[in-house]
């Protein structure tokens, strides 16, 4: 017998939520019945979507439409919230990192999942991506401790600028790119994160606070971390994209192969681009192994793999217990990076 195919309500349809949109007509399993944004009367859909019924009030769409699975992709400060309207009412899932505005909230979210038995699939896309799966494989067998060295500092300008412009109303970029880099290290790591350190600069009127930032991140194995990153017209192309781990018994980086051209940080798909991945042997014994990574999945791709996955916890009814504690994690960790530059001091971690 047939499973019934499951009807998705598609919440903010910005770079993340139009992509997931047409993640979801290319799965079969999907039906793109809803779209909701403010300013919906003024979008034109691609074709993929025309057939889905336009809102512009969420509680309305979920309402009115009933759905199986509500995607969320709005600002980060309003998911937590529709996130359990959306699982109150019935409905799996996917809801864009970071999961929500407070660690407070994110638990809510979690146990408001583990409640009502609806799947939560949070957004954190390097884990659909077989390169960076490779890379976390390979930094679990260097040894303890390691030493993480990570950003992803973006020159944006135009509408990529206005893009970050109201991220930043939210979250500084720490955080909301941090909890992907935050989320690897504690994949290569299983060890307890135990204090943060931050620090950050406003290098613009146009935002009412920092676009820079960097933190550091220690663990109890004695595994220490930084990751920064920038957003604006003023920042560096230089350095923008370092992806680094060191062990005792050697290192791993993802690496930009001479072939992969003038690449751009405000690129979305060079934020998870590999290329190439260098591992070095401490022991000098073994020659260096780059492993080529040049046939990798597109960003669009990616955000394809997320909604299978999806998919594939609700149809299979997945245990998602350790991915939504890790997100929760993830996120304490950003959070305390944030108020550390607010306070000046190091934060100690629960």
């Amino acid at each position: 017998m047939a499973q019934k195919t499951l009807r998705v309500l598609v919440v903010g349809l910005g770079n993340m939520g139009m992509s997931h949109a047409l993640a979801y007509t290319r799965i079969p399993d999907f039906e793109v019945v809803g779209v909701c944004e403010r300013r919906i009367a003024a979008r034109e859909l691609p074709e993929a979507l025309k057939g889905a019924k336009k809102f512009d009030n969420f509680e309305t769409a979920l309402a009115e439409l009933k759905p199986d699975v509500v995607s969320i992709n709005t600002l980060p400060d309003t998911h937590a919230q529709y996130a359990m309207k959306a699982m109150e009412a019935g409905a799996h899932v996917f809801v864009e990192k970071p999961l929500a505005d407070t660690a407070e909230n994110a638990e809510k979210v979690v146990e408001t999942a583990k409640r009502t038995g609806r799947k939560l699939v949070i957004g954190y896309i390097l884990r659909q991506h077989p390169s960076w799966v490779k890379f976390i494989e390979i930094a679990q067998q260097l040894g303890t401790p390691l030493v993480f060295r990570m950003n992803l500092n973006q020159q944006s300008n135009g509408q990529t600028w206005d893009w970050h412009k109201r991220l930043l109303n939210s979250f500084p970029p720490i955080v909301d790119c941090g909890v992907h880099y935050v989320d690897v290290m504690c994949q290569m790591t299983k060890a307890k994160p135990v204090k943060v350190h931050a620090i950050g600069a406003q290098l613009t009127n146009e935002v009412s606070q920092q676009n820079y930032g960097m933190l550091q991140v220690i663990f109890d194995d004695g595994s220490v971390g930084w990751y920064e990153a920038g957003w604006g017209p003023m920042m560096s192309e230089t350095a923008f994209f370092v992806k680094d781990v060191i062990g005792p018994k050697g290192s791993v980086s993802i690496v930009m192969a001479e072939t992969a051209g003038n690449v751009k940080s405000d690129d979305i798909n060079a934020h998870t681009k590999t290329n190439q991945i260098l591992w070095h042997h401490a022991d000098m014994k073994t020659p260096d192994t780059r492993i080529d990574m040049s046939d990798e999945p597109s960003h669009d791709d990616l955000c394809e793999r997320e909604q299978r996955y999806l998919l594939k916890a609700i149809r299979e009814d997945l245990d998602l217990g350790d991915h939504m504690n890790d997100g929760v994690k993830s996120l304490k960790i950003v959070l305390a990076a944030d108020r550390s530059i607010h306070e000046g001091q190091v934060v100690m971690l629960d």
